[in-house]
């Protein structure tokens, strides 16, 4: 099978809106600390862009999480294979994801990360996948809604290629 990429999201319309989300996240948390806890390997581009917006003292951290693999569809196992270095207890918390798909690896993500009394926690994430979702989860900072197919680029992989695609593209199949 061989797969094409179709640019879905340009570049310039994905820094854009970074810009418009990182200005609501500093209006939001204004006066206060943010510990960002990206999730890997798909947020950092996400989580590096909007980083640099963000005009607050930020603690980066990270987690590593999935529920795909190699494949197109998610397992609904969850693995969480790299914790937090630091305690969140009473800290304002900015979990950083790709995208929020069927919502499993993230309602678990934030489930185990409400355990450890936060004094906030939301949840910022490129893309929102919503026709996916089996379990609910809401982001709380959400760049865009794209529809369902199978997406890559900006972080977002496919058997670990396209991820550093500068814009969000739609992934075609083909049997060769």
């Amino acid at each position: 099978m061989s797969e094409t990429v179709r640019e879905y999201i340009s570049e310039e319309k994905i820094l854009k809106r970074i810009r418009e989300l990182g200005d609501q996240i500093t209006k939001d948390f204004a006066g206060e600390d943010l510990y960002v806890a990206c999730i890997l390997k798909g947020a950092v581009y996400f989580a590096t862009e909007l980083t640099k917006r963000i005009d607050l003292p930020i603690r980066l951290d990270f987690m590593s999480a999935s529920s795909y693999g190699d494949s197109t569809e998610s397992s609904g196992n969850v693995r969480i294979s790299r914790d937090l270095d630091e305690d969140i207890e009473g800290r304002n918390v900015l979990v950083i994801e790709d995208i929020i798909d069927t919502g499993r690896t993230l309602k678990r993500l934030m489930e185990v990360l409400k355990e450890r009394k936060p004094k906030s926690i939301k949840l910022a994430a490129l893309l929102d996948k919503p026709e996916r979702r089996i379990v609910e989860v809401k982001g709380d900072y959400v760049g865009f809604e794209v529809p369902d197919e199978f997406i890559v680029g900006f972080g977002l992989d496919y058997a670990q290629k396209y991820r550093s695609l500068p814009y969000v593209g739609v992934v075609s199949f083909k049997e060769d």
